[in-house]
């Protein structure tokens, strides 16, 4: 008979407890600000500037895309001007920050697994431990607050690329109005879409940096357990991402009515 330490519930269990204590420990080395300035500088430009290419043809092929399957439904019902707005409030609120987390999380998340995880499997870690130099203080730290401050940015360009790429298809391809379409967007698109975008984006990079960081250094020996630990923390960081937007959208919206 199995304990419950040994079945794939314990073991997740047991996963999401170290989490929660490295992502307490990460808090309070920031609080504290043990911060390495250079490392945050460099982990920014390595998260967020590095991965606009991504972001950038994410969001305009999704805002087309999403444009032009709503304007053929609407058209049907002579809504045609009302497709922007459908596209606004979709990429502020949902699109925009869930596929900038998800692309962020293949291209980041994998990154800081592996680079991680090869310098545990080759001791470096515990070599940062013998020059009495915290790992969590050089190594996560740096990492997460560079994620909490690059997503919110990277879902702002995505989600203007993305309403931007809609319109000029809409307009130019589709031949909706453009004066009603960009008046309807700004009518029914409000402040409070982009704020729970922006509310989630951060809450994801926080989500990439923590499981990548985790699966890095607790990965297996050897090339073969840096491979699985990359792999492990580019899925469970979409599925966690996947699971927290229910959860958040929920809550958010509950929020918002409760203070209208």
């Amino acid at each position: 008979m199995k304990s419950l330490a040994d079945t794939w519930v314990g073991s997740w269990l047991v996963g999401l407890g170290r989490i929660a204590a490295l992502a307490r420990e990460a808090t309070v080395s920031l609080l504290t600000l043990k911060v390495t300035w250079r490392d945050l500088l460099y982990q920014i430009y390595f998260i967020g500037i590095k991965s606009q290419s991504v972001v950038i043809i994410t969001g305009a092929f999704t805002g087309m895309v999403l444009g032009a399957q709503t304007y053929f439904q609407f058209h049907k019902v002579k809504m045609d001007t009302a497709t922007l707005a459908v596209v606004g409030v979709s990429m502020c609120s949902e699109l925009g920050p869930v596929l900038t987390a998800l692309m962020v999380a293949g291209r980041v998340g994998a990154a800081i697994a592996a680079e991680i995880g090869t310098m545990r499997v080759t001791e470096q870690i515990d070599a940062l431990r013998t020059l009495a130099t915290h790992p969590v203080d050089y190594l996560v730290v740096p990492r997460l607050l560079a994620s909490t401050i690059a997503l919110p940015l990277l879902t702002i360009e995505s989600i203007t690329i993305g309403i931007g790429a809609s319109y000029l298809v809409g307009v130019y391809l589709l031949g909706i109005d453009p004066v009603y379409s960009w008046c309807n967007m700004l009518k029914y698109t409000g402040n409070i879409d982009l704020v729970f975008g922006l509310i989630k984006a951060l809450v994801y990079g926080g989500i990439i940096a923590l499981i990548g960081c985790y699966k890095g250094m607790t990965c297996g020996v050897g090339a073969q357990g840096v491979g699985r630990a990359t792999t492990e923390a580019v899925v469970f960081s979409s599925i966690t991402i996947l699971i927290t937007n229910f959860f958040l959208t929920l809550v958010l919206q509950r929020v918002a009515v409760m203070t209208l």
